[in-house]
């Protein structure tokens, strides 16, 4: 199948190189581009990508504003693509934002070339969380910046856990792959991926990013865990 991808960025040239690259694959079809996050939400809802590749620093409407209507649409639009952000280090708070609006990852815009294709189809095919180490370190640095988790809200929601998924949940708030968890936990890889569906079912988040945030501020990971 192939995957259907725009491009929503303010530079033209980054726009027609990542474009190309991604063109050059036989399973990708890049099917539109946009220069802000404005014109990033009308491409998306008119072509239906299964991928949108979105800056996040951008004139009229910036990445995260942008992110956050193509992932909580209004009432009568069905359709909701994949967001995978672009980005640097010194926009990581955006970054944070974006993952807690339901983004499925985060890439680096210096990333080699054959990482923004892994990327696209690693996103493309329903997991989340890219480079999950870096990304946890990234949100360990925030959760550091924001006062402690108060007593209830997100806390209490683990109660819906068992055991089990709680050392699962740990261990992806850590930056473990599926792989690492079933290593660590000496289960099946497919046991791992079915324990992971019921932390998200159970909590009511979207995908593994946003179960990264919940553990972080739910209290259940602490920055500076080893």
């Amino acid at each position: 199948m192939t995957i259907r991808v725009i491009i929503v960025d303010d530079q033209a040239m980054v726009r027609a190189g990542f474009a190309a690259l991604l063109a050059a694959q036989s399973d990708i079809d890049v099917v539109g581009e946009a220069p802000d996050g404005r014109k990033g939400v009308e491409v998306s809802r008119s072509v239906h990508p299964d991928v949108v590749l979105m800056d996040v620093r951008m004139p009229e409407m910036d990445g995260l504003a942008a992110a956050r209507e193509l992932l909580s649409p209004p009432a009568g639009v069905i359709h909701r693509p994949k967001v995978l952000m672009l980005t640097t280090f010194d926009v990581d708070d955006y970054v944070y934002e974006a993952l807690r609006a339901g983004a499925s990852g985060f890439l680096l815009k210096d990333a080699p070339p054959a990482d923004l294709i892994s990327a696209v189809r690693v996103v493309a095919s329903g997991d989340a969380l890219l480079a999950p180490s870096v990304t946890r370190r990234l949100i360990a640095d925030f959760a550091r910046q924001r006062p402690a988790a108060p007593s209830g809200g997100p806390s209490l929601r683990l109660n819906a856990l068992t055991p089990r998924e709680r050392e699962v949940l740990e261990l992806i708030a850590r930056g473990l792959s599926n792989q690492e968890i079933a290593a660590r936990l000496v289960l099946a890889e497919q046991t791992v991926k079915t324990h992971i569906g019921k932390v998200l079912a159970k909590l009511g988040l979207r995908d593994r990013a946003q179960a990264v945030i919940f553990a972080y501020e739910s209290g259940l990971v602490a920055p500076g865990d080893a």
